[in-house]
């Protein structure tokens, strides 16, 4: 799978492939050479889906055929914002979940993982 680095995958894998899906672990705005997006939080989804865009890919299958996304906020006053990136991306409207969440891994704004056909 790809690699995005600075993140101990040694606790889990980046996506799991079974016969009839394909579950993404969650994705944090983390550029493939390392370093955290800065910016705005539309910025910042932009690079959880990209990353999660180049797994489902390498997996063999693509950000059309993603069925289920759980998008976890830091501050749902980011929330509208946050579905203006989103929306460019996942206009086939999989089902969706976004939840408020104290903190999140290395203090990120937002983590989104999701499961894809293959």
């Amino acid at each position: 799978m790809t690699t995005v680095p600075d993140i101990d995958y040694a606790l889990q894998s980046q996506a799991v492939k079974t016969p009839t899906a394909i579950y993404l672990s969650g994705s944090i705005p983390l550029t493939a050479d390392g370093k955290f997006v800065e910016g705005t939080i539309a910025e910042k989804t932009r690079q959880c889906i990209l990353n999660l865009k180049a797994i489902v890919e390498e997996a063999g299958s693509s950000v059309e055929k993603i069925v289920k996304v759980n998008i976890f906020l830091a501050d749902m006053d980011n929330f509208a914002e946050m579905n203006s990136e989103y929306e460019k991306w996942f206009s086939h409207k999989p089902a969706r979940s976004c939840v408020a969440v104290k903190t999140l891994p290395k203090n990120v704004d937002v983590e989104i993982e999701a499961i894809a056909l293959p």
